[in-house]
C-alpha cells in the first residue's frame, strides 16, 4: 500500500510539472498579446467584467494541451470552450484571471489551472505573469514558487490579526456585496497592519501561501478563480473555508483562506456582515 501511494505521488508530481510548462506558455502568449493589446477588441460578459480575445486563445491553447496530458478528463472552464460529462477528474481552468488588471496593464494577473477528482483537488498550478511566477501544489506534496531556475517551498506567514496584512477583493456583484464589504472594512480598517485589493483571487490566494498576504476573503467568484490557489495555501499550511466556515468550499462561491492564525476572526466578520 505504501508503494502504491508513493507511485501515485510521483506520478501527481510528474504531471504537476507538465500542468507548469502548460501554464507558463499560456503566460507567454499573453504576455506577447499584453505588448501589442487594444482595449478596442474588449467585450462585457456583464457589468464590469471583461473579457478579450486574450482569454478564449489562452483557454483554446490550455484546453489543447491538457487534452494530450489526460484525454480522460472533462474540464471546467470560465469562457467555456471545453465542458463535461460524466468523467471522474476535471480540469478547473481560468485562462487569465484578473482580466481587468491586464486590459489596464496593471499587476498581477495569471493563468489558474486545477485538477480536481469530486471534491479533492489534486493539483494546483498559478502562474504570474507579469513577474513570471510559477506557484504549485500536489496534494500531500507541499506547494512551491519557480522563478527561473530557483524554486522554493512556500510557507503561510505567521502574522496574528493585529498585525495582518489582509485582502480584501471587490467581486462584480457590487449590489450584493456593497454592505458587506462596508462592515468588513469598518471592522478592519485600523485594526489590522493593513488592507489590500488587487484584483486577482487566485494571486491572492498564492500570496497566501506565500506569507505575503496574511488572509484573503471573496464572494460571487467562481472554481476557476480559486480551485488552484487553494490547494496551495492548504499544502502551504494555510486554512481554506466558505465564509459559512465549511472546509467543504470546491462547489460554492466564497472564500475565506488565510494563515491559520487570523482565520477564526475573519471567518466570525464575514458572518456577521
Amino acid at each position: 500500500m505504501h508503494v502504491e501511494k508513493r507511485i501515485k505521488m510521483k506520478e501527481l508530481r510528474d504531471l504537476t510539472m507538465q500542468v507548469c510548462e502548460v501554464a507558463r506558455q499560456a503566460g507567454s502568449y499573453i504576455r506577447s498579446e499584453r505588448a501589442r493589446f487594444s482595449v478596442d477588441k474588449v467585450e462585457r460578459k456583464h457589468a464590469h467584467d471583461y473579457v478579450s480575445y486574450v482569454d478564449k486563445g489562452s483557454e483554446q491553447m490550455i484546453v489543447g494541451k491538457l487534452r494530450e496530458l489526460l484525454p480522460e478528463a472533462g474540464f471546467i472552464t470560465e469562457e467555456g470552450l471545453a465542458t463535461h460529462s460524466d468523467e471522474q477528474m476535471l480540469w478547473v481552468v481560468d485562462p487569465l484571471d484578473g482580466t481587468t488588471n491586464f486590459i489596464h496593464g496593471f499587476a498581477p494577473y495569471a493563468v489558474s489551472i486545477a485538477l480536481i477528482r469530486g471534491k479533492k483537488i489534486l493539483i494546483g498550478v498559478v502562474y504570474e505573469i507579469c513577474a513570471q511566477e510559477c506557484f504549485y501544489a500536489w496534494q500531500g506534496g507541499g506547494a512551491f514558487v519557480e522563478v527561473g531556475d530557483e524554486c522554493e517551498p512556500l510557507h503561510v506567514g505567521k502574522s496574528e490579526i493585529g498585525d495582518a496584512l489582509l485582502c480584501m477583493q471587490l467581486p462584480y456583484n457590487s449590489d450584493a456585496y456593497k454592505p458587506v464589504i462596508k462592515k468588513l472594512i469598518e471592522r478592519f480598517y485600523g485594526n489590522v497592519g493593513s488592507i489590500r485589493m488587487i484584483g486577482s483571487a487566485a494571486m491572492a490566494l498564492c500570496y497566501v501561501a506565500a506569507g505575503r498576504l496574511d488572509a484573503y476573503a471573496e464572494r460571487y467568484i467562481g472554481q476557476w478563480d480559486y480551485m488552484a490557489g487553494a490547494l496551495i495555501v492548504m499544502e502551504a499550511g494555510g486554512r481554506v473555508t466558505d465564509y459559512g466556515g465549511s472546509d467543504d468550499f470546491t462547489e460554492g462561491d466564497s472564500v475565506v483562506a488565510t494563515n491559520g492564525k487570523v482565520h477564526d476572526t475573519l471567518l466570525e466578520a464575514v458572518r456577521n456582515a
